[in-house]
């Protein structure tokens, strides 16, 4: 009797620094538990070796920055039964959604020797402003204990149980000294879903925001906050329009900070 077919795993590129699909592949002695789990069917980071869909489970990494990433996220979403969207590229436009701030025509001109020949949309979008996503793994770069539970909730059949308490509980965890009480520190930790283990507070340094607004910020709290730090507008937008600009409690904080400096 053949033993029954595994589900099928793809991972796919677009806009980014590949620096998810490499946690995919820091899990390392997991993948081996994995692979027993899961064909690993396209993950051309890995491998050249690609079978043909449909993927039972899509993880996709980056952001739509062309028109051909718009047609392809596509294809991507009719081959896929379920889709997980990886990384602030991918959730929430990533740095290259600066781009959306700002003239990109000039951009082009000034980075490009030949700009003539770079064909790119004036905007960068997470993956969910072009097709349905199921479940969305923030993060920049992603947490690889997050990733392995949103992978075991697949094969599960039940919902992945990730954080989304703020960066201030894992200080607490972590016994961090809290670095706004002890040195008035701009932090963005009360406001930035839990992941990363509050690496930047346990070096004596504000959170940036790397994993994007937790289940519900307080975003006029956290304004007042830095503007009691010292924080001028333009530096209070310059803090939120960075990995996660475009999650939409991020995007509310710098417009409000862009309006009052108007």
């Amino acid at each position: 009797m053949p033993a029954p077919r595994r589900p099928r795993l793809a991972v796919w590129k677009f806009a980014s620094c590949d620096g998810c699909q490499l946690s995919v592949l820091d899990c390392e002695d997991e993948l081996l538990a994995l692979a027993d789990r899961v064909e690993i069917a396209n993950f051309r980071e890995a491998s050249s070796a690609v079978l043909d869909g449909p993927y039972d489970l899509s993880l996709v990494e980056g952001s739509i920055t062309t028109a051909e990433d718009a047609r392809r996220i596509k294809e991507v979403r009719a081959e896929s039964r379920v889709l997980v969207t990886i990384g602030a590229c991918a959730t929430a436009g990533g740095i290259q959604s600066l781009r959306n701030f700002a003239n990109v025509d000039e951009f082009r001109r000034i980075v490009y020797a030949r700009p003539e020949y770079i064909e790119i949309l004036a905007t960068s979008t997470p993956i969910a402003d072009h097709v349905p996503v199921d479940f969305e793994l923030r993060g920049c770069p992603i947490s690889k204990a997050q990733l392995l539970e949103v992978i075991a909730a697949f094969l599960q059949d039940r919902t992945p149980n990730t954080p989304n308490e703020s960066v201030c509980i894992e200080c607490k965890r972590r016994g961090n000294v809290c670095v706004v009480v002890a040195k008035g520190t701009p932090c963005l930790g009360p406001v930035t879903q839990a992941g990363c283990g509050a690496i930047c507070p346990a070096f004596h340094r504000g959170c940036y925001g790397c994993f994007g607004p937790q289940g519900s910020p307080n975003i006029p709290s956290i304004l007042e906050h830095l503007a009691a730090r010292g924080m001028s507008g333009p530096e209070v937008r310059r803090v939120f329009r960075t990995f996660n600009s475009l999650a939409p409690a991020f995007r509310t904080a710098g417009d409000r900070a862009g309006a009052e400096e108007r």
